[in-house]
C-alpha cells in the first residue's frame, strides 16, 4: 500500500470526527493503536484542525483583546506540538529506511517526508471546509461556483503531492535519495533562545 493510501482517508476521518462537535476544546478520541504510525497521522491533523478553527476564532475583529491573547498563545503551543508530532512521523521514516543501501549519486530532497506530509494534512483541511463553501445557502451561485473551481484545484494538487510524496519514499528506499532529518530548533518558545524571555531572569 502506498503511504498517502493510508494518510489520506486518516485524516478526512480526523476532520469528520472533529466537526461532529465543532468544537476547539473538544476531547480527542483518536481511534488507532497509541504510538502506531496510524496513531500520529490521526493526531497531527487533530492538532491542525483544532489550530484551524482558532486561527478563526482570532481573526474575529469583535474578539476581546484578553481573548485574543489566550487563543495566540494557544496557537503558539499548538504550532510546538505540531513540529513535535512531524518529527516523530519523521523518526517512523528513518527507522523504516535506516537500513537502505545507497550506491551511486543520491540525491537530498528539500524537505523531509513528514513535513510533506505535514502539507498533505493541511491540504485535506483546505478540500473540507472549500467543500462546505459549495453547500452553503446564505451566498449566491457566483460565491458557490467560484468555490466549486477552487475545490477541484485543490484535489488536484493532493492528488499530484500524493503521488510525490509516495515517490519520494519509494525513491528513499531505493537508495535513490537520501533521507537527512534536522530538528526545527523553535527558537521562540525556548526561554533560553528568545531574548525577551531570557532577559526577564
Amino acid at each position: 500500500m502506498q503511504f498517502t493510501t493510508l494518510a489520506n482517508p486518516i485524516f478526512e476521518r480526523s476532520i469528520s470526527d472533529y466537526h461532529q462537535k465543532n468544537d476547539v476544546d473538544a476531547e480527542i478520541q483518536n481511534p488507532y493503536r497509541e504510538k502506531s504510525i496510524e496513531y500520529y497521522l490521526y493526531l497531527k491533523n487533530w492538532i491542525d484542525t483544532v489550530q484551524w478553527h482558532l486561527e478563526d476564532i482570532i481573526r474575529d475583529p469583535d474578539i476581546d483583546a484578553v481573548k485574543a491573547l489566550e487563543i495566540k498563545r494557544r496557537i503558539d503551543r499548538s504550532n510546538q506540538e505540531r513540529t513535535d508530532i512531524v518529527e516523530l512521523i519523521d523518526s517512523y521514516f528513518y527507522e523504516k529506511y535506516q537500513s537502505t543501501v545507497y550506491a551511486g549519486t543520491v540525491t537530498l530532497n528539500t524537505e523531509s517526508p513528514a513535513w510533506a506530509v505535514d502539507r498533505l494534512s493541511i491540504l485535506a483541511l483546505k478540500i473540507y471546509h472549500m467543500h462546505q463553501e459549495t453547500l452553503r445557502e446564505d451566498v449566491n451561485e457566483d460565491h458557490r461556483d467560484a468555490c466549486r473551481k477552487k475545490s477541484a484545484v485543490l484535489l488536484e494538487q493532493q492528488q499530484d503531492l500524493s503521488v510525490a510524496i509516495d515517490q519520494l519514499l519509494a525513491d528513499i528506499e531505493s537508495g535513490k535519495k537520501y533521507m537527512k532529518v534536522y530538528k526545527q530548533m523553535k527558537m521562540y518558545n525556548d526561554p533560553n533562545l528568545n531574548p525577551v524571555l531570557y532577559g526577564k531572569k
